[in-house]
């Protein structure tokens, strides 16, 4: 699977700065594997098989893509960037990678490489110290291009567009189940033009109350709050947005409290200036939703970042002190949970710009009541 940038020249520019990165921290070489440093720097996802895919990029010379025979199709070569070798069934692909080492001593992994594969490596690359590849591309996949920024821009937009559809009530919740509704706002994301779903978290009544809740066989009702959480990529960018809708007039105890929760929302947006750490944003949000006495039912993190993953850096938290800089993509996404009884989330995409905070989502913030 190929992201969706296939400019070769982006690839090229990336290349350039992951070797100045390189150059700086004193790597020789990076192994990239599975995971989405591999698509930054060349196209392409590798599926997490049993059968290595490894990109050996050095500081120095040309970089290889040692890749599994029956995978190579689906990767598009980047020449300018490296240098595909498919190998047969009956080839050690470890060996290969070895070899493509050679005497370098300082390597850079990926982290989502398959232990197995680094247990291989280590005696055949005696002497050579090993770090972590995020230490090398992630301070540049932090900071999204333009392009980059383009894409989420799209994907959010066509969220938006469920998003509207769920709150016009052209998506049926009385009568159905949770994950009746979860699978709905699957397939309008789809047609919306995702290429795959994350996820659709779908959560009624008490069950909003858990984050993450697994869409269940219950029964959305009449009195219910629904808290509907949904994203998926689109060209290779992620999407995500939390809205909220309520079957009949709520009660005044969740208007109050939704009312909370969506200054707190706005609040964490507005604070997001180029230059302010990221745990000042959590600071925001959380300190609105403490003053008003829900401080105890705010159980997560304030955001993270996104782009070719739906959860990266950076992360809206305590004890985040990185300052944000333009380029910087990530969720504010504010809840309250009471256990037993309800809960509510609120989130946009944001992106962080010499201008000010520029939120990617645009539906309506409302708690947004549905006929009953």
């Amino acid at each position: 699977m190929a992201a969706a940038l296939a400019d070769p020249s982006v690839f090229r520019d990336r290349a350039e700065r992951v070797r100045k990165e390189m150059a700086a921290q004193g790597v020789d070489v990076l192994l990239l594997s599975v995971g989405h440093d591999l698509p930054y720097l060349t196209g392409y996802l590798a599926m997490p098989l049993e059968r290595l895919t490894m990109l050996v990029f050095p500081q120095d010379g040309p970089a290889t893509m040692v890749v599994p025979r029956l995978e190579a199709p689906r990767v598009v070569e980047q020449p300018d960037v490296f240098d595909l070798r498919p190998w047969e069934e009956t080839e050690d692909p470890v060996a290969l990678v070895a070899g493509l080492v050679g005497t370098a001593r300082h390597v850079a992994i990926g982290d989502q490489t398959w232990a197995r594969f680094l247990v291989e490596l280590l005696p055949r690359l005696q002497g050579a110290s090993f770090g972590r590849a995020a230490d090398v591309v992630g301070p540049l996949r932090i900071r999204k291009d333009a392009a980059e920024i383009e894409a989420l821009r799209a994907a959010a937009a066509a969220a938006d567009r469920v998003a509207g559809q769920l709150q016009r009530g052209e998506i049926p919740l009385l009568g159905r189940t949770e994950a009746q509704v979860s699978l709905e706002l699957s397939r309008r994301l789809l047609a919306e033009g995702h290429d795959k779903i994350n996820f659709a978290i779908v959560g009624s009544a008490a069950n909003a109350a858990s984050p993450h809740h697994h869409a269940s066989d219950r029964v959305i009702a009449p009195g219910d709050i629904v808290l509907c959480d949904f994203g998926g990529t689109m060209n290779g960018y992620c999407s995500d947005i939390t809205r909220c809708v309520h079957l009949g007039e709520p009660p005044a105890e969740i208007v109050e409290a939704y009312a909370v929760l969506r200054q707190a929302q706005a609040k964490g947006v507005e604070a997001g200036l180029v230059g302010t750490q990221c745990q000042g944003v959590d600071r925001t949000t959380r300190k609105v939703i403490a003053d008003a006495g829900y401080g105890d039912y705010f159980i997560h993190r304030t955001g993270h970042g996104i782009n070719l993953e739906e959860h990266e850096d950076p992360y809206m938290v305590e004890g985040n002190d990185h300052p944000l800089e333009p380029g910087h993509a990530y969720s504010v996404e504010p809840g309250i949970y009471l256990p037993g009884r309800w809960g509510m989330r609120l989130e946009d995409i944001v992106v962080a710009a010499v201008e000010g905070p520029e939120p990617l989502n645009h539906a309506d913030h409302s708690l947004i009541v549905l006929d009953a």
